[in-house]
């Protein structure tokens, strides 16, 4: 044993020297494996850094206080969750019946007495800042008080003191232009508001927020909306609570349940309940609806292993010949031992303490950086997931874990390399001779074995319940057998040698002959290119998906301009002329609708007096499934079924503000409807149907319904006055949008009703320009009206930055691996490149070859790779191809039509099969030295 300890201290001292010497390859190989280890070790201490304590949890939510009791704004008891999140009536929504209005002396009465309180007040709404109006909350607390400690981070300026002064978000003051000493206006106020300070919400960073003292900002607001005919502020109360002693014990909390309040109480938080005593939980459970939060799941740490280790299998693939090529050119040295009593389990410890010191250098180096990248880049961490870090939490045994992986690897990416060079005679060795090698048949079998099997597990998954994970996994396997067999196909390439040019020819066949470097090399390149093959054939093919299913809003090129709050309807005229100036309009149709009871009145809520207009469809053309009283659960499966394709079943794809509308034939221009029968239609006074469920005998019918006569019942009508008007069906290929009648003025007029302006459809001439949507923009805010333009673009295509990255990354690695091989290749052959130089080869000659050794090498991984990729995306989509005509069976209508195409992106295809091997050998041609030093070449 003492021996053996001895002859591994000389192993790693003699790997230590050996890699001290060949810095560049050492360099290497230790970038390959620490890179993963700084990304994992940074996403490690990212992660629990991340993680907060429930006491940082709930002194974030609810500062020094004991408790924070809110309005569930439910009617009757209620159970909650223990962290105070979630509610539901207590006898579940079954059987809940919405009451009265929340009463605002609730909160206040259930404050213990003596207890210390504190009111927190919040609304939103929209401010006028540097670039235009932007949607912020609104909040009223004393920040000052004790209570709120926790809660809030001043960053620069002070407190707000007084009525007119507030403070804000840093990411208000980003988004809106302003800084610490700015002032502003609301929206529809004339008061001026200074801001005095700058602050944070630890767990919301990314939230736009106006703090001011209590009394000084909402009221105020909601009484100048109120004054400008605009709804106004809604404001939503909670009060912070500190009682002392044992605080909000859970039984304390149930008891306020049952008075409809909801609770955030620290005890609870530090000292939650078992989950049979949480009534919440038990409800959910019964529902169907729960699940415990216990970490990962087993099918996504099934995967998680996976990554890992297929990742692993990758660092090994493309470091296992680097070591090779350090071994090929130690094999004198490692000759040199044999012949001094060495035996092969020295020589195999030489190799492996290679693997070790760099596994070990890699490890330091690979946590040292990760974990002094995570302090250098927390401030950007923070800010991209929206939360200040509860502290710098370094877990030293997952540490050590993630540093183990990475000797591990080395280890790994050794074994190989040490088994070879232990393999070699002394004499062999000695001499540069390489042997006589014997081709492994049982991997081969092997690797045959895993593809079929993987093959057919994935196929399996296409029908299985489990389908995308066992696809996965099938796919893994099959991958990992198209590794096994790489050395087969190597030889198969082989044979296209006697059709390719001399130098080429060279390259390919000592690729071959040399298959135990170049499989290694090859099978890196092809699991780096196989996934990136298979997720932009996923992408590629879902891209083709949406931008089928697309739905576009309007016609291609038109746009609408619209009012949102309808008690705002005197200001379209001057929206509609700020459109017209500043856009380069070629048709504009003005569209009003039809108001019913009091202006500015919202179109199913609003006081009373407020109503709406809705279209009555005939009885007999309506869908059966909605107008059941149980709804749809009134019929079987089949039944339900057979109904969902019946055609007065189908649903409207478009929607719209409003269904009926008041217009000339300009919206149908438009609309880009070019029927002549409904143009003509308009111009004589009748209506326009683009449903042929609402007509009956040549007519539709509009009633007018009072809000307090509303019935949200299936199959019961609300009371009104019925309009009949006369109408043309418009032809199927026309499509209306989501509106689903068009009446023109006169017949709205002789009709008696009232209608008011809330939009304008427009055809442009030519393309609206990005200055002029700023401008049409800002013309629209100086007039105090919401009233977004929108013009139809058709389906935009989201940057797949991902499909790029992965692309990046499969041809850095093409390149590497490549790059390991020509390196491995020119040891092995630099007799035959000195005997070139002897007999008068070009200089070019060596630079040639290297460059096509090299080429030779992505090319094969490349072209394997790009095979072995398709496998686990097509897989996916007939996974994906199941489950939508599952879907489209059990809830697709008669319009629904299978669409789950399999499409192969031929130009990231064609960029890896032409530009990575291209790329790769020309860049082995311009590192590669054009000429050595002329010298002996050894005998044998």
């Amino acid at each position: 044993m003492k021996s053996s300890y001895h002859s591994w201290v000389a192993a790693v001292r003699i790997a230590r020297r050996d890699a001290w010497r060949a810095k560049g390859r050492s360099a290497l190989v230790l970038a390959m494996i620490a890179l993963p280890i700084v990304g994992v070790s940074a996403a490690d201490l990212t992660v629990r850094s991340a993680e907060l304590s429930p006491e940082q949890k709930v002194t974030r939510q609810i500062g020094a206080a004991d408790a924070r009791l809110s309005d569930s704004h439910l009617t009757g008891p209620v159970f909650q969750d223990v962290e105070g999140r979630n509610t539901s009536p207590a006898g579940g929504y079954d059987k809940y019946v919405p009451g009265a209005e929340s009463d605002p002396k609730l909160l206040p009465s259930v404050i213990p007495a003596g207890a210390q309180s504190l009111k927190d007040s919040t609304a939103h709404t929209k401010i006028r800042t540097r670039y235009g109006l932007l949607e912020s909350d609104l909040r009223e607390i004393d920040a000052a008080s004790p209570l709120v400690k926790g809660m809030i981070e001043m960053k620069r300026g002070r407190l707000a003191r007084e009525a007119g002064e507030v403070v804000a978000t840093t990411n208000f003051l980003k988004e809106s232009g302003f800084f610490v000493g700015s002032e502003f206006r609301a929206r529809g106020s004339q008061t001026w508001y200074r801001i005095v300070g700058a602050y944070e919400l630890p767990s919301e960073l990314g939230k736009s927020e106006i703090l001011a003292p209590p009394g000084t900002l909402l009221a105020p607001l909601d009484k100048a909306f109120q004054a400008a005919g605009v709804p106004g502020v809604v404001a939503t109360d909670s009060y912070l609570v500190k009682v002392g002693g044992d605080g909000f014990t859970w039984n304390t909390v149930k008891a306020l349940n049952t008075k409809s309040v909801q609770v955030v109480s620290r005890a609870v938080f530090l000292d939650p309940p078992a989950e049979s005593e949480v009534p919440y939980i038990a409800q959910q459970k019964e529902a169907g609806y729960y699940s415990a939060d216990r970490g990962l799941p087993t099918t996504e740490l099934a995967v998680l292993a996976t990554v890992v280790g297929l990742a692993m299998l990758e660092i090994c693939l493309l470091a296992g010949p680097a070591f090779a090529v350090g071994a090929r050119r130690s094999r004198r040295q490692l000759g040199l031992v044999g012949a001094n009593g060495g035996d092969r389990r020295h020589i195999r410890a030489i190799v492996l303490s290679g693997g070790l010191v760099i596994g070990a250098a890699a490890a330091v180096s690979g946590t040292v950086l990760g974990i002094a990248l995570t302090l250098g880049l927390r401030p950007v961490l923070e800010e991209y997931l929206g939360a200040r870090f509860g502290g710098f939490t370094l877990r030293p045994l997952e540490i050590l874990g993630i540093a183990l992986l990475a000797v591990l690897t080395g280890l790994l990416a050794a074994i190989a390399p040490a088994v070879t060079a232990s393999r070699q005679t002394v004499l062999a060795s000695l001499t540069g001779r390489r042997g006589v090698r014997r081709a492994n048949r049982v991997l081969p079998v092997l690797g045959l074995v895993a593809l079929a099997a993987g093959a057919a597990i994935a196929l399996y998954g296409t029908a299985s319940r489990m389908g995308s994970t066992v696809v996965a996994g099938g796919s893994a396997i099959a991958e990992l057998g198209i590794v096994a067999l790489t050395p087969v196909l190597v030889g198969l390439f082989g044979r296209l040698g006697r059709w390719l040019p001399l130098s080429p020819r060279l390259a390919l066949r000592d690729a071959v002959r040399n298959r135990g470097r170049t499989a290694p090399a090859v099978a890196a390149v092809l699991a780096a290119v196989a996934g990136t093959v298979a997720v932009s054939t996923y992408t590629h093919s879902q891209e083709i998906q949406a931008r089928h299913e697309y739905v576009a809003d309007l016609p291609d090129g038109v746009g609408i301009v619209s009012v949102n709050e309808l008690g705002r309807s005197k200001d379209m005229g001057a929206v509609r002329e700020a459109v017209t100036q500043e856009l380069p309009l070629a048709v504009r149709a003005d569209v009003d609708y039809i108001s019913y009871g009091k202006p500015g009145c919202e179109r199913f809520t609003g006081n009373e007096g407020c109503g709406r207009a809705d279209i009555m469809r005939p009885k007999e053309q309506r869908c059966p499934l909605y107008e059941a009283k149980d709804g749809a659960d009134a019929f079987g499966p089949a039944e339900r079924k057979a109904l969902r394709k019946d055609p007065r079943c189908t649903y409207n794809r478009h929607s719209a503000q409003f269904s009926v509308v008041i217009a000339d034939e300009k919206l149908l221009t438009a609309l880009a409807v070019t029927d002549p029968g409904s143009v003509a239609a308009l111009k004589e006074g009748k209506g326009v149907s683009f449903d042929k469920r609402n007509v009956k005998d040549g007519k539709v019918t509009v009633r007018l319904i009072d809000n307090k006569d509303a019935v949200y019942e299936p199959g019961v009508d609300p009371k009104g006055v019925d309009k009949a008007f006369p109408v043309h069906q418009a032809p199927d290929t026309a499509e209306g949008y989501g509106l689903e009648l068009v009446l023109p003025p006169a017949a709205a007029k002789s009709a008696g009703l009232t209608t008011l302006p809330f939009a304008s459809y427009f055809t442009l001439d030519g393309t609206a320009t990005s200055q002029q949507k700023q401008r049409v923009a800002a013309r629209i805010d100086q007039i105090g009206v919401e009233a977004p333009v929108t013009i139809e673009a058709g389906y935009q295509a989201q940057a797949d930055i991902t499909g790029l990255a992965l692309t990046v990354f499969a041809g850095l690695v093409t390149i590497g691996a490549a790059g390991i091989a020509t390196g491995l290749a020119q040891a092995d052959a630099e007799a035959d490149l000195k005997t070139l130089a002897a007999v008068g080869a070009p200089p070019r000659v060596r630079r040639t070859l290297s460059g096509f050794q090299c080429g030779v090498v992505a090319l094969m991984g490349v072209v394997l790779g790009s095979a072995a990729g398709i496998l686990p995306a097509v897989g996916l989509r007939l996974v994906q191809r199941r489950e939508t005509e599952h879907l489209m069976e059990m809830a697709g209508d008669a319009n629904d039509k299978l669409f789950v195409p399999i499409a192969v992106p031929w130009e990231t295809l064609g960029g890896l099969l032409v530009v990575v091997p291209l790329g790769a050998a020309l860049l082995a041609a311009l590192v590669t030295r054009s000429s050595g030093a002329m010298a002996r070449r050894e005998a044998g």
